[in-house]
């Protein structure tokens, strides 16, 4: 057995908790302990944390991390104005990344994605969703299902697949549709009978109708079922999820507050993607009414080259708590506790006995730090599992 006994830190729980100087033990993979002044035992190593914030590690609950090549010409174009639709529409954006994946080996997708997992891990991110979504069919959903499976297995914290069949509608298959719910989902199902199926329901991508016997099929299948929603226009997709008890809504940077009162009473979680504003369009998703309404949120970072390419929590944090009515202590609950109860890892996302020994040190004394700062990267130290795999010098 190895562990891990964490002096003097302030104890940044992820449950809305306050803050609290205490020490936490670790024995493997697990916390074992939470308290004051805890005994030393012989053979664990000891861990000063010199007051500094000691929290979960982050769950980044939405990302399309797995890609091949960059848009650099896309980002040329938004600069001078063009949007984001119009982009997809003149053969760019998400279908110039399709081109590339489906080019792609899995050796190449398998470097590309365990470079961005690398990258995460150092930034404090221990546990990762990543999406299919860039094959568009049957063979190359498969193949970056697979791939993101087989960098799962080499991450010391946690890959979670999702698979994307929804995400836009392929130009050169007048059957699209069709062909994703007669042959892909079907062949998604035999490989993995219960990973989530998320679409994106948006002009010129995948309709509300569509989108509806996408889902009721999964739904037949038992798949748990999400939704990117409210993006750039409404197309009613909110209210399809509250009506088949989907996991999440996605987006939401243009529900309206009703819209959000009604997702706060459900069981359904809200998760909103700051990074995707900043990058594309300024317009934020705002949540304070949904918070006051009891509504469950999750802050992710959205990783992907077109319209959020960047894998950063911490930034994510800063940009809820200026542009979304989002306190900083739920923000920290919005990039922990939350994001893990959605995929479903309801053993993390908190510092308690019993839970993972998924954890992060902070460079700081006081968590605010995490809101106020912006453009760098205040962790320091990361556990995963139990293991130690990030420590500054």
């Amino acid at each position: 057995m190895s562990g891990f006994l964490i002096r003097g830190a302030r104890v940044v729980a992820g449950d809305g908790s306050p803050p609290a100087r205490l020490d936490v033990r670790t024995r493997d993979a697990e916390i074992v302990a939470v308290g004051e002044a805890l005994a030393s035992e012989a053979g664990e190593s000891l861990v000063d944390a010199g007051g500094r914030v000691l929290m979960p590690g982050f769950v980044a609950a939405h990302t399309h991390a797995l890609w091949a090549q960059d848009r650099l010409h896309a980002l040329e174009l938004t600069l001078r104005g063009v949007s984001y639709p119009d982009i997809a529409r003149m053969g760019g954006g998400i279908f110039s990344t399709v081109r590339a994946v489906r080019e792609a080996s899995e050796a190449e997708l398998v470097a590309n994605l365990t470079a961005r997992l690398r990258v995460m891990l150092a930034e404090g991110t221990t546990s990762v969703e990543v999406k299919s979504g860039y094959g568009l069919d049957t063979e190359n959903e498969l193949k970056m299902l697979r791939v993101i499976q087989r960098c799962g297995e080499a991450f010391p914290g946690t890959v979670v697949a999702t698979a994307l069949l929804g995400h836009a509608i392929d130009p050169d298959e007048p059957a699209f549709v069709e062909r994703t719910l007669r042959e892909t989902l079907p062949a998604v199902h035999a490989e993995l009978p219960r990973i989530a199926i998320d679409a994106y329901c948006e002009q010129g991508a995948w309709s509300l109708a569509d989108c509806r016997r996408l889902f009721e099929r999964a739904r037949e299948l038992g798949h748990p079922l999400r939704i990117h929603a409210d993006q750039f226009e409404r197309q009613g997709a909110l209210g399809l999820a509250l009506s088949l008890g989907f996991r999440s809504v996605d987006h939401l940077e243009r529900s309206s507050a009703s819209e959000l009162e009604q997702l706060a009473r459900s069981a359904t979680f809200g998760v909103i993607l700051p990074a995707s504003a900043f990058h594309l369009d300024g317009c934020y998703a705002n949540v304070r009414g949904f918070l006051d309404a009891g509504g469950k949120l999750v802050l992710a970072s959205n990783c992907n080259p077109g319209s959020a390419p960047t894998s950063s929590m911490p930034f994510v944090i800063a940009l809820a708590v200026r542009h979304s009515g989002v306190r900083i202590d739920e923000a920290i609950t919005a990039t922990t506790k939350n994001p893990a109860l959605l995929l479903g890892l309801t053993d993390r996302g908190v510092v308690r006995a019993g839970a993972r020994a998924d954890l992060l040190l902070l460079r700081h004394t006081d968590e605010r730090l995490l809101a106020y700062e912006f453009g760098g990267n205040p962790v320091s130290w990361v556990m995963a599992g139990g293991r130690v795999v990030r420590e500054d010098a």
